[in-house]
Protein backbone atom coordinates (compact mmCIF):
# COMPACT_ATOMS: atom_id res chain seq x y z
CA UNK A 1 0.00 0.00 0.00
CA UNK A 2 1.49 3.34 -1.01
CA UNK A 3 1.60 6.53 0.99
CA UNK A 4 0.01 9.57 -0.66
CA UNK A 5 1.62 13.00 -0.53
CA UNK A 6 -0.74 15.76 -1.61
CA UNK A 7 0.11 19.02 -3.33
CA UNK A 8 0.05 20.83 0.00
CA UNK A 9 2.80 18.63 1.40
CA UNK A 10 0.55 16.78 3.85
CA UNK A 11 0.63 12.99 3.99
CA UNK A 12 -2.55 11.26 5.20
CA UNK A 13 -1.60 8.75 7.90
CA UNK A 14 -2.01 5.05 7.16
CA UNK A 15 -4.69 3.30 9.19
CA UNK A 16 -3.36 0.22 10.96
CA UNK A 17 -6.75 -1.45 11.38
CA UNK A 18 -9.58 -1.52 8.83
CA UNK A 19 -7.25 0.35 6.48
CA UNK A 20 -9.46 -0.36 3.50
CA UNK A 21 -12.26 1.87 4.79
CA UNK A 22 -10.81 5.37 4.31
CA UNK A 23 -10.95 6.88 0.79
CA UNK A 24 -9.05 10.08 -0.08
CA UNK A 25 -9.64 11.96 -3.35
CA UNK A 26 -7.72 15.00 -4.61
CA UNK A 27 -9.30 16.59 -7.71
CA UNK A 28 -7.53 19.21 -9.85
CA UNK A 29 -8.99 22.63 -10.55
CA UNK A 30 -9.49 23.70 -14.15
CA UNK A 31 -9.28 26.74 -16.38
CA UNK A 32 -12.16 27.26 -18.79
CA UNK A 33 -10.54 28.91 -21.80
CA UNK A 34 -13.56 29.50 -24.03
CA UNK A 35 -16.18 27.91 -26.27
CA UNK A 36 -15.98 26.57 -29.80
CA UNK A 37 -19.61 27.19 -30.84
CA UNK A 38 -22.34 29.21 -29.12
CA UNK A 39 -24.48 29.34 -32.26
CA UNK A 40 -26.08 25.90 -32.07
CA UNK A 41 -27.07 25.78 -35.73
CA UNK A 42 -25.58 22.30 -36.18
CA UNK A 43 -27.62 20.87 -33.32
CA UNK A 44 -24.96 21.18 -30.64
CA UNK A 45 -24.03 24.15 -28.44
CA UNK A 46 -21.09 25.25 -26.30
CA UNK A 47 -18.08 23.01 -27.02
CA UNK A 48 -15.73 23.97 -24.20
CA UNK A 49 -11.95 24.41 -24.16
CA UNK A 50 -10.10 23.86 -20.90
CA UNK A 51 -7.02 22.86 -18.97
CA UNK A 52 -6.54 20.92 -15.72
CA UNK A 53 -4.19 22.68 -13.28
CA UNK A 54 -2.39 21.63 -10.12
CA UNK A 55 -1.94 23.46 -6.84
CA UNK A 56 -5.60 24.33 -6.19
CA UNK A 57 -7.13 20.88 -5.66
CA UNK A 58 -10.35 19.91 -3.92
CA UNK A 59 -9.47 17.32 -1.24
CA UNK A 60 -12.07 15.03 0.29
CA UNK A 61 -11.88 12.01 2.59
CA UNK A 62 -14.71 9.54 3.18
CA UNK A 63 -15.34 6.40 5.20
CA UNK A 64 -18.41 4.31 6.04
CA UNK A 65 -20.06 5.22 9.33
CA UNK A 66 -23.10 4.44 11.44
CA UNK A 67 -24.72 7.77 10.51
CA UNK A 68 -24.07 10.81 8.33
CA UNK A 69 -21.20 12.87 9.74
CA UNK A 70 -19.82 15.97 7.99
CA UNK A 71 -16.61 17.82 8.83
CA UNK A 72 -14.55 20.52 7.21
CA UNK A 73 -15.47 23.09 4.58
CA UNK A 74 -18.69 23.93 2.72
CA UNK A 75 -20.94 21.58 4.69
CA UNK A 76 -24.07 23.18 3.23
CA UNK A 77 -22.87 22.09 -0.22
CA UNK A 78 -21.69 18.69 0.95
CA UNK A 79 -24.87 17.46 2.66
CA UNK A 80 -27.14 17.18 -0.43
CA UNK A 81 -24.48 15.17 -2.28
CA UNK A 82 -23.93 12.91 0.72
CA UNK A 83 -27.65 12.20 0.97
CA UNK A 84 -27.86 11.34 -2.73
CA UNK A 85 -25.03 8.84 -2.29
CA UNK A 86 -26.69 7.28 0.73
CA UNK A 87 -29.96 6.99 -1.17
CA UNK A 88 -28.11 5.31 -4.03
CA UNK A 89 -26.62 2.86 -1.53
CA UNK A 90 -30.06 1.98 -0.23
CA UNK A 91 -30.08 4.40 2.68
CA UNK A 92 -29.06 1.71 5.15
CA UNK A 93 -25.57 3.03 5.91
CA UNK A 94 -24.01 6.24 7.11
CA UNK A 95 -21.04 8.17 5.76
CA UNK A 96 -18.24 10.18 7.35
CA UNK A 97 -17.08 12.96 4.99
CA UNK A 98 -14.26 15.44 5.57
CA UNK A 99 -13.85 18.29 3.07
CA UNK A 100 -10.29 19.36 3.70
CA UNK A 101 -9.35 21.73 0.86
CA UNK A 102 -11.16 23.65 -1.85
CA UNK A 103 -10.29 26.06 -4.64
CA UNK A 104 -11.86 29.49 -4.05
CA UNK A 105 -15.50 29.56 -5.16
CA UNK A 106 -17.02 31.68 -7.94
CA UNK A 107 -13.72 32.83 -9.42
CA UNK A 108 -13.63 30.69 -12.57
CA UNK A 109 -11.72 27.60 -11.39
CA UNK A 110 -14.58 25.08 -11.43
CA UNK A 111 -14.63 24.59 -7.65
CA UNK A 112 -18.27 23.46 -7.60
CA UNK A 113 -17.75 20.64 -10.07
CA UNK A 114 -14.46 19.50 -8.56
CA UNK A 115 -15.92 19.46 -5.03
CA UNK A 116 -19.01 17.57 -6.20
CA UNK A 117 -16.99 14.98 -8.11
CA UNK A 118 -14.43 14.54 -5.33
CA UNK A 119 -17.22 14.05 -2.79
CA UNK A 120 -19.07 11.64 -5.05
CA UNK A 121 -15.93 9.61 -5.83
CA UNK A 122 -14.74 9.41 -2.22
CA UNK A 123 -18.22 8.66 -0.93
CA UNK A 124 -18.92 6.05 -3.60
CA UNK A 125 -15.63 4.34 -2.77
CA UNK A 126 -16.47 4.25 0.93
CA UNK A 127 -19.94 2.84 0.17
CA UNK A 128 -18.67 0.27 -2.36
CA UNK A 129 -20.62 1.87 -5.23
CA UNK A 130 -19.11 1.18 -8.66
CA UNK A 131 -19.78 4.22 -10.85
CA UNK A 132 -17.75 6.07 -13.47
CA UNK A 133 -16.90 9.75 -13.15
CA UNK A 134 -19.54 10.58 -15.76
CA UNK A 135 -22.20 8.59 -13.93
CA UNK A 136 -21.27 10.39 -10.73
CA UNK A 137 -21.40 13.75 -12.55
CA UNK A 138 -24.99 13.06 -13.59
CA UNK A 139 -25.82 12.01 -10.03
CA UNK A 140 -24.54 15.29 -8.58
CA UNK A 141 -25.92 17.46 -11.39
CA UNK A 142 -22.69 18.63 -13.05
CA UNK A 143 -21.84 19.10 -16.74
CA UNK A 144 -24.91 21.15 -17.62
CA UNK A 145 -22.96 23.15 -20.22
CA UNK A 146 -19.27 22.33 -19.96
CA UNK A 147 -17.63 18.92 -19.74
CA UNK A 148 -14.19 20.32 -18.91
CA UNK A 149 -14.45 19.75 -15.16
CA UNK A 150 -15.53 16.14 -15.64
CA UNK A 151 -12.77 15.46 -18.18
CA UNK A 152 -10.17 17.14 -15.95
CA UNK A 153 -11.27 14.88 -13.11
CA UNK A 154 -11.00 11.81 -15.35
CA UNK A 155 -7.61 12.36 -16.96
CA UNK A 156 -6.34 15.96 -16.67
CA UNK A 157 -4.62 17.61 -19.63
CA UNK A 158 -5.78 20.02 -22.33
CA UNK A 159 -9.37 19.28 -23.31
CA UNK A 160 -11.93 20.18 -25.95
CA UNK A 161 -15.44 18.79 -25.53
CA UNK A 162 -18.29 18.46 -28.00
CA UNK A 163 -20.86 20.55 -26.19
CA UNK A 164 -24.43 19.46 -25.69
CA UNK A 165 -26.77 17.91 -28.22
CA UNK A 166 -30.36 16.69 -27.91
CA UNK A 167 -29.29 13.32 -26.47
CA UNK A 168 -26.28 14.40 -24.39
CA UNK A 169 -26.08 13.54 -20.71
CA UNK A 170 -22.61 15.07 -20.34
CA UNK A 171 -20.54 16.73 -23.10
CA UNK A 172 -18.28 14.16 -24.81
CA UNK A 173 -14.52 14.67 -24.95
CA UNK A 174 -13.41 15.31 -28.54
CA UNK A 175 -9.72 15.88 -27.84
CA UNK A 176 -7.49 15.41 -24.82
CA UNK A 177 -3.77 16.24 -25.13
CA UNK A 178 -0.90 16.28 -22.68
CA UNK A 179 -0.02 19.92 -22.01
CA UNK A 180 3.69 20.79 -22.45
CA UNK A 181 5.51 20.29 -19.16
CA UNK A 182 7.66 23.44 -19.40
CA UNK A 183 4.82 25.88 -19.99
CA UNK A 184 3.42 27.78 -17.03
CA UNK A 185 0.37 29.89 -16.32
CA UNK A 186 0.23 32.88 -13.99
CA UNK A 187 -3.24 33.38 -12.53
CA UNK A 188 -4.39 36.84 -11.48
CA UNK A 189 -7.09 37.00 -8.79
CA UNK A 190 -9.25 39.99 -7.85
CA UNK A 191 -10.21 39.94 -4.16
CA UNK A 192 -13.08 42.36 -4.77
CA UNK A 193 -14.99 40.59 -7.55
CA UNK A 194 -16.83 37.35 -8.28
CA UNK A 195 -17.98 35.68 -11.46
CA UNK A 196 -21.54 34.63 -12.24
CA UNK A 197 -22.79 31.26 -11.00
CA UNK A 198 -26.03 29.46 -10.28
CA UNK A 199 -29.26 31.23 -11.21
CA UNK A 200 -27.59 34.47 -12.42
CA UNK A 201 -25.36 32.42 -14.74
CA UNK A 202 -28.34 30.52 -16.15
CA UNK A 203 -30.20 33.80 -16.67
CA UNK A 204 -27.22 35.29 -18.50
CA UNK A 205 -27.04 32.38 -20.92
CA UNK A 206 -30.81 32.48 -21.43
CA UNK A 207 -30.82 36.17 -22.38
CA UNK A 208 -27.68 36.40 -24.51
CA UNK A 209 -28.39 36.64 -28.25
CA UNK A 210 -27.56 33.69 -30.46
CA UNK A 211 -23.93 33.90 -31.53
CA UNK A 212 -23.57 34.57 -35.24
CA UNK A 213 -22.58 31.65 -37.44
CA UNK A 214 -19.62 33.73 -38.63
CA UNK A 215 -18.21 34.21 -35.13
CA UNK A 216 -18.89 30.57 -34.20
CA UNK A 217 -17.15 29.46 -37.39
CA UNK A 218 -14.08 31.54 -36.58
CA UNK A 219 -13.97 30.06 -33.09
CA UNK A 220 -14.32 26.46 -34.26
CA UNK A 221 -11.69 26.91 -36.97
CA UNK A 222 -9.24 28.53 -34.55
CA UNK A 223 -9.69 25.71 -32.05
CA UNK A 224 -9.37 22.90 -34.60
CA UNK A 225 -6.63 24.24 -36.85
CA UNK A 226 -4.87 26.63 -34.48
CA UNK A 227 -5.04 25.82 -30.79
CA UNK A 228 -5.06 22.01 -30.85
CA UNK A 229 -2.13 21.65 -33.29
CA UNK A 230 -0.13 24.19 -31.27
CA UNK A 231 -0.51 22.11 -28.11
CA UNK A 232 0.23 18.87 -29.98
CA UNK A 233 3.43 20.32 -31.50
CA UNK A 234 4.38 22.30 -28.37
CA UNK A 235 4.41 25.55 -30.35
CA UNK A 236 4.10 28.11 -27.55
CA UNK A 237 3.84 31.19 -29.76
CA UNK A 238 1.08 29.73 -31.92
CA UNK A 239 -0.79 28.53 -28.83
CA UNK A 240 -0.65 31.99 -27.28
CA UNK A 241 -1.77 33.83 -30.42
CA UNK A 242 -4.69 31.50 -31.11
CA UNK A 243 -5.80 31.52 -27.47
CA UNK A 244 -5.80 35.33 -27.48
CA UNK A 245 -7.97 35.34 -30.61
CA UNK A 246 -10.46 32.97 -28.98
CA UNK A 247 -10.56 35.07 -25.81
CA UNK A 248 -11.27 38.27 -27.75
CA UNK A 249 -14.15 36.63 -29.62
CA UNK A 250 -15.61 35.06 -26.48
CA UNK A 251 -15.05 38.12 -24.29
CA UNK A 252 -16.82 40.35 -26.79
CA UNK A 253 -19.81 38.02 -26.86
CA UNK A 254 -20.15 37.88 -23.06
CA UNK A 255 -19.28 41.56 -22.47
CA UNK A 256 -22.92 42.70 -22.03
CA UNK A 257 -23.36 40.29 -19.10
CA UNK A 258 -20.00 40.79 -17.36
CA UNK A 259 -19.39 44.49 -17.87
CA UNK A 260 -16.72 44.19 -20.55
CA UNK A 261 -14.35 41.65 -22.04
CA UNK A 262 -13.14 41.03 -18.47
CA UNK A 263 -15.37 40.75 -15.40
CA UNK A 264 -12.68 42.62 -13.46
CA UNK A 265 -11.43 45.73 -15.23
CA UNK A 266 -8.42 45.69 -12.88
CA UNK A 267 -7.47 42.18 -13.98
CA UNK A 268 -7.95 43.08 -17.63
CA UNK A 269 -5.76 46.18 -17.40
CA UNK A 270 -3.02 44.31 -15.53
CA UNK A 271 -3.00 41.46 -18.07
CA UNK A 272 -2.72 43.87 -21.00
CA UNK A 273 0.24 45.62 -19.36
CA UNK A 274 1.94 42.30 -18.58
CA UNK A 275 1.35 41.11 -22.14
CA UNK A 276 2.99 44.24 -23.58
CA UNK A 277 5.87 44.22 -21.10
CA UNK A 278 6.83 40.57 -21.58
CA UNK A 279 5.68 40.04 -25.15
CA UNK A 280 3.23 37.31 -24.11
CA UNK A 281 -0.04 37.39 -26.09
CA UNK A 282 -1.69 34.40 -24.37
CA UNK A 283 -3.93 36.24 -21.90
CA UNK A 284 -7.58 35.94 -20.98
CA UNK A 285 -10.21 35.11 -18.40
CA UNK A 286 -11.25 31.71 -17.07
CA UNK A 287 -15.00 31.13 -17.36
CA UNK A 288 -16.95 34.11 -15.91
CA UNK A 289 -13.85 35.23 -14.05
CA UNK A 290 -12.80 37.34 -12.38
CA UNK A 291 -9.65 35.20 -12.50
CA UNK A 292 -7.39 36.06 -15.42
CA UNK A 293 -4.40 34.22 -16.82
CA UNK A 294 -1.22 34.76 -18.80
CA UNK A 295 0.74 31.82 -20.21
CA UNK A 296 4.54 31.72 -20.20
CA UNK A 297 6.97 29.40 -22.04
CA UNK A 298 8.94 28.35 -18.96
CA UNK A 299 9.19 28.70 -15.16
CA UNK A 300 11.73 31.55 -15.19
CA UNK A 301 9.48 33.82 -17.26
CA UNK A 302 6.56 32.89 -15.00
CA UNK A 303 8.57 34.01 -11.97
CA UNK A 304 9.35 37.33 -13.63
CA UNK A 305 5.69 37.88 -14.52
CA UNK A 306 4.57 37.00 -10.99
CA UNK A 307 7.11 39.40 -9.51
CA UNK A 308 5.77 42.17 -11.75
CA UNK A 309 2.26 41.49 -10.43
CA UNK A 310 3.35 42.86 -7.07
CA UNK A 311 2.62 46.40 -8.24
CA UNK A 312 -1.13 45.65 -8.13
CA UNK A 313 -1.33 44.08 -4.67
CA UNK A 314 -2.56 47.36 -3.17
CA UNK A 315 -5.44 47.31 -5.68
CA UNK A 316 -6.59 43.91 -4.39
CA UNK A 317 -4.97 41.71 -7.03
CA UNK A 318 -3.01 38.56 -6.22
CA UNK A 319 -1.24 36.05 -8.43
CA UNK A 320 -0.19 32.43 -8.40
CA UNK A 321 1.94 30.39 -10.78
CA UNK A 322 0.31 27.10 -11.74
CA UNK A 323 1.36 24.13 -13.82
CA UNK A 324 -0.95 22.02 -15.94
CA UNK A 325 -1.57 18.52 -14.68
CA UNK A 326 -1.78 15.70 -17.19
CA UNK A 327 -3.38 13.29 -14.76
CA UNK A 328 -6.84 13.32 -13.29
CA UNK A 329 -8.02 12.98 -9.71
CA UNK A 330 -5.80 11.03 -7.34
CA UNK A 331 -7.49 8.37 -5.22
CA UNK A 332 -6.02 6.52 -2.26
CA UNK A 333 -7.55 3.88 -0.01
CA UNK A 334 -6.61 3.07 3.54
CA UNK A 335 -5.77 6.52 4.90
CA UNK A 336 -7.05 8.71 7.67
CA UNK A 337 -8.22 12.24 6.85
CA UNK A 338 -5.39 14.81 6.55
CA UNK A 339 -4.51 16.49 9.82
CA UNK A 340 -5.32 20.13 10.48
CA UNK A 341 -8.17 22.48 9.71
CA UNK A 342 -9.70 22.64 6.26
CA UNK A 343 -8.55 25.43 4.00
CA UNK A 344 -9.56 27.30 0.91
CA UNK A 345 -6.65 27.17 -1.51
CA UNK A 346 -6.01 30.87 -2.03
CA UNK A 347 -2.86 31.96 -3.87
CA UNK A 348 0.41 31.18 -2.15
CA UNK A 349 3.05 33.94 -1.99
CA UNK A 350 5.51 33.92 -4.88
CA UNK A 351 9.04 33.79 -3.51
CA UNK A 352 11.59 35.88 -5.40
CA UNK A 353 14.30 33.88 -7.11
CA UNK A 354 17.82 34.27 -5.72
Amino acid sequence: MSRLTTHTGRAPRLIHTHAEQGHFVSAPARLHLGFADLNGGLGRRFGSIGLAIGGLDAEVWAAPAAALRLEGLARERVEPIARRLLALAGGARGLHLVTHALPPAHVGLGSGTQLALALAAAGAGALDLAHSARELAVLVGRGERSGIGIAAFEAGGFIVDGGRGPASTTPPVLARLNFPAAWRCVLLFDDHAQGLSGAPERAAFATLPTMSATRAGRLARTVLMGLLPAVAEEDFRAFSVHLAQIQILIGGYFAPKQGGIYTSARVGAALLELSRTFGLPGIGQSSWGPTGFIFTPDPSVAQAVAAACGQWVSAGLRCQIVTATNVGARRTRGVQPPAGEGQTQWPQPVRPRV
